[in-house]
């Protein structure tokens, strides 16, 4: 599957943080695997861990994100993930409108790895906690370094101000497997 380098905001750049890459490793019945690598990441704000649990407003500091809908539609997912192991998932009914909180009956697995200036997180999401391919997705992530300077990554933004909730950050596509 693709790899895609996001992308700092315009608005909101990096200070140290040189480049962030991010990409699905795999999906089978029983978990979709994804990857993020932070190059840059020295002064990288790391939320200390803190055991899996469901936890909200893991946005405000480093956070790798997924968000997911069907090709068109109007309804999505939002899977936020933390190298806490903490986690959030949502669902809307349509741009930021009717935020509810999406059942997963499985904990995501979430691993980071630091080293020198890189840090690897990888994610596993169990795959019922998922809709239905096809998708349009956005691997985002959010960034604090040190002394709270933030900048917000995606494959691509809105042209304002960062909003990975925007149409314009499903910019990659996933097509349901062709039967055989």
């Amino acid at each position: 599957m693709e790899t895609f380098d996001l992308t700092a905001h315009s608005a909101h750049p990096a200070k140290f943080v040189s480049a962030v890459a991010a990409r699905i490793l795999s999906l089978d019945a029983n978990w979709l695997t994804l990857r993020w690598k932070v190059e840059g990441a020295g002064a990288l704000v790391v939320p200390p861990f803190a055991g899996r649990a469901r936890t909200d407003g893991l946005w405000q500091t480093t956070c790798f994100e997924l968000f997911v809908k069907a090709p068109g539609g109007e309804a999505y997912a939002e899977f936020n993930l933390s190298p806490s192991e903490r986690w959030a998932a949502y669902d809307f009914a349509g741009y930021r409108a009717g935020m509810a909180q999406r059942p997963v009956e499985r904990a995501p697995v979430c691993t980071p790895r630091r080293g020198g200036s890189v840090l690897i997180f990888d994610a596993a999401i169990p795959a019922s906690a998922l809709p239905s391919l096809p998708w349009a997705y956005g691997l985002t992530t959010v960034i604090e370094e040190e002394g709270g300077h933030k900048s917000y990554w995606a494959i691509a933004h809105p042209p304002h101000k960062p909003d990975f909730h925007d149409p314009a950050c499903f910019a990659a596509t996933l097509a349901a497997p062709q039967p055989a």
